[in-house]
């Protein structure tokens, strides 16, 4: 929202909110997963950036070395890919439990008892 949004606008709903928490606790998560296999020593095969000459293999691990070490240009395709996703793929149909957003594959416990 914004603040010249009303207070009684539809976005700031309890819903939106728990969408939003849900959608930062994915984000968090896998951002601890990659601070972990950077540290672990994963690193993808090929060039980051064939024009700097900087490979994958080169990029420090941990979470400040390895975002400092990425270009300007390659963190923007990576805020340009991730808007695209939510964009695209997350935006919450409001028939559905806040954070479904699976397709028909995804598996969905309606019965009370099996969430226990």
């Amino acid at each position: 929202g914004s603040l010249a949004e009303p207070v009684d606008s539809p976005r700031r709903d309890y819903r939106r909110y728990v969408e939003l928490e849900i959608k930062h606790g994915r984000i968090a998560m896998l951002a601890t997963v990659g601070v972990l296999t950077t540290e672990a020593g994963f690193r993808w095969p090929g060039y980051l950036s064939k024009s700097l000459d900087l490979k994958f293999a080169d990029l420090p691990g941990g979470c400040f070395d390895s975002y400092n070490a990425v270009p300007a240009l390659g963190w923007l395709q990576i805020v340009g890919f991730v808007i695209f996703l939510e964009l695209a793929y997350g935006a919450t149909d409001p028939s559905k439990e806040p954070g479904d957003v699976g397709g028909i594959s995804w598996v969905r416990y309606d019965d009370p008892e099996t969430k226990k």
